[in-house]
């Protein structure tokens, strides 16, 4: 028999989070309940509360919580007293990694990469990626784009265009220059055409870039999603341009997107690809860059940190590897959810006249505005779905399901999240109607 959601109506105790949590916190207002257990695709809370989890820690649960597989080789490695910190020392579990990382991943789509273990979440393999492209051409700018976001450490988050994270600076965020990605000006103007025109007119303004750094999809900027004409054009601009590529994978990577990387099917291969998220397959924190062997012009230790290379997630992240990517069967698995994930939202859509982002398991419907966006989560939530929001204004409803989810619970929640669109969004819209009328 099929599990339903079952909410719980009770908010949690929040002194002690009042009294000693900073005011940044952000998912748990919009989520208030205490969580105390999380399996496969749900999340339970304190009170007897079932989840239905459609936010999969921000795509870093691409496997669900507590996969088994997972983690019965975390325990058996601590349980052996594996290793748990190491700097960068040579252990047994960093060895396995690299040497699945090549067979699986690496070996069997033609990709030649050097693997840079940076500090444990992806701005810190962002930060590692513009500073080995400076480092390599000896320049200091950097192409981003519009709505892109890359971290929130100074040099990423001067790659990240929303305004509302890069006022926290406190600094300016210099050395970039975000220019239209792909359909920032609608169809029928070509975004790459006009960076092109801007770095060969030597008057434009616009310094020689060191990189080009892009995300094929734009998670947190409102799943705009990029042709793979576009990404070549991009490719084929840095070469002329003297620039590396860079593609940050960390959201849209690890399958999310149908394939291991996003980029497989387009056509280039990335001077440097930044990996974090569901790299560790189990929630970890894990963050990887990857550049082309004749990029790897470091010095011993000129770049490094404490938890560089997480041992425990070396383990996890091997078991995830092994289970889920040494045949193709997953990736035609995850296409096939993504077709009916896509077919239900485009419905969705059409009965409102709104439009959907994105592609594979990482897609969105456009409820117009983010109050409207908020007033659908928070029904959601209320009926035992927890699905969050994205885009300039978070107006993007997003779907981030784990890539593991069955069929008949990926239907449910879309099911709650269909019926949350009908009555939000129609009494948020009455208003102007009948001023229309």
């Amino acid at each position: 028999m099929t599990t339903s959601p079952q909410p719980s109506n009770q908010a949690p105790d929040t002194a002690i989070y009042d009294r000693r949590e900073s005011g940044v916190r952000s998912y748990s207002r919009s989520l208030p309940r205490q969580f105390n257990k999380a399996q496969g695709v749900w999340l339970h809370d304190e009170n007897g509360g079932r989840y239905l989890d459609f936010l999969a820690g921000c795509s870093s649960l691409n496997y669900g919580h507590n996969h088994p597989v997972m983690k019965r080789a975390l325990l058996d490695y601590i349980e052996a007293d594996g290793v748990t910190h190491a700097l960068d020392l040579h252990t047994d579990a960093k060895e396995d990694f690299l040497r699945t990382f090549e067979e699986v991943i690496l070996e069997p789509r033609k990709l030649d990469y050097r693997a840079m273990f940076t500090g444990p979440t992806g701005t810190n393999a962002v930060e590692a990626a513009i500073k080995l492209a400076r480092k390599v051409t000896g320049r200091e700018m950097v192409i981003a784009f519009t709505n892109g976001f890359h971290g929130m450490t100074l040099g990423a988050l001067a790659c990240t265009g929303n305004a509302g994270k890069r006022s926290g600076a406190g600094v300016p965020l210099s050395h970039v220059s975000h220019e239209p990605y792909d359909g920032y000006f609608g169809p029928d103007v070509n975004t790459a055409e006009l960076l092109d025109q801007r770095l060969s007119d030597p008057s434009s303004g616009l310094d020689a870039p060191a990189a080009i750094l892009l995300e094929t999809v734009q998670g947190e900027g409102g799943l705009n999603t990029a042709s793979p004409e576009w990404v070549r054009a991009m490719a084929k601009i840095a070469r002329k341009h003297g620039a590396l590529l860079i593609v940050d994978d960390i959201q849209a990577g690890i399958g999310r997107t149908g394939s291991f990387f996003s980029f497989e099917d387009m056509g280039i291969v990335p001077d440097i690809v930044t990996l974090a998220k569901s790299l560790s397959g189990m929630g970890l924190p894990f963050a990887l860059t990857l550049f082309r062997p004749h990029l790897d012009v470091w010095s011993p230790g000129e770049h490094n940190g404490t938890f560089r290379g997480n041992n425990h997630a070396f383990v996890t992240a091997t078991a995830s590897l092994r289970h889920f990517w040494a045949s193709d069967d997953f990736a035609r698995d995850i296409k096939r959810r993504g077709d009916l994930l896509g077919k239900r939202l485009d419905a969705m859509a059409t009965e409102h006249g709104l439009t959907t982002r994105g592609r594979g398991m990482m897609r969105g419907i456009d409820v117009g505005s983010g109050e409207a966006a908020d007033a659908i989560t928070g029904a959601c939530f209320d009926a035992g779905l927890i699905i969050e929001t994205s885009g300039a204004h978070g107006e993007i409803v997003k779907v981030l399901a784990p890539l593991v989810i069955e069929d008949d619970l990926l239907e449910q929640g879309l099911t709650i999240l269909e019926r949350a669109v009908r009555t939000e969004l129609v009494p948020a819209r009455a208003p102007a109607l009948g001023k229309a009328a």
